[in-house]
């Protein structure tokens, strides 16, 4: 906990994020072959920072697992794969001192991928991300003094989301995670300008029967987001 703790404290003094929420108003690229099957969100034993509102782990719990449905139901790939995340500790910024101390909101996050069809998880250590505020002519003065506790954990939620989707890209790139790099990118858009193109080979028959859709994830299915959370203190 007292690493937590310091982590939260030196992320209150850094530089703002991007802004998920902006971000989702841009076009959707494919996550590869990924599509969401379930978000299970957790806060087992999460750490309240210094110098922060009041925010209970439900509150937390019910922010983090609505963002991720939003970002997350637009990606339509062919397989399906899961997310289990642990909120490990946030600090919902208070008043300060306007352009003199205006300590930053922070949700820090532990984040596992499922491969639905291998039954297995894509990183066996689990990934910490962490969020803070956006820029915006309100946290200019401190989120403290010009929002609502309500609204930080809305932008925060909003911003992990993005931070979690573009650690995800990243493994794509990086260890060809959802198919590799080129996975779920149209022909045309893969192919170079200058590229001679083959002729096509005829297009198959249209089938007669209705269009079938992709299974829907097996929600019977068990797997667990808890992040091997440290063990809650002991009350003396």
């Amino acid at each position: 906990m007292s690493r937590l703790l310091l982590c939260l404290a030196f992320a209150v003094g850094l530089s703002a994020c991007a802004d998920g929420a902006r971000e989702l108003k841009k076009p959707v690229a494919p996550i590869g072959n990924f599509k969401l099957g379930h978000a299970i969100v957790v806060a087992p034993n999460i750490v309240q920072g210094p110098a922060s509102r009041d925010a209970t782990a439900e509150q937390w719990v019910a922010g983090v697992d609505a963002a991720l449905e939003q970002r997350f139901r637009r990606y339509e790939g062919d397989k399906f794969f899961h997310l289990g995340v642990s909120v490990e500790g946030f600090v919902l910024a208070v008043p300060g001192v306007p352009l003199v101390f205006n300590p930053n909101s922070v949700v820090i996050v532990k984040v596992t991928v499922f491969d639905d069809a291998a039954g297995a998880k894509m990183n066996e250590e689990p990934e910490q991300i962490t969020a803070l505020e956006a820029v915006s002519a309100k946290t200019m003065v401190g989120s403290g003094v010009t929002q609502t506790k309500e609204e930080q954990m809305q932008l925060l939620s909003d911003n992990i989301a993005l931070q979690i989707e573009k650690w995800m890209r990243r493994m794509q790139r990086e260890k060809d995670w959802f198919g590799g790099p080129g996975a779920g990118v149209p022909l045309e858009a893969a192919a170079a300008p200058d590229a001679v193109v083959a002729q096509r080979a005829p297009e198959p028959a249209a089938s007669s029967g209705p269009a079938r859709t992709p299974a829907p994830a097996d929600a019977s299915v068990p797997f667990s987001p808890v992040i091997e959370p440290q063990p809650a203190p002991v009350g003396r």
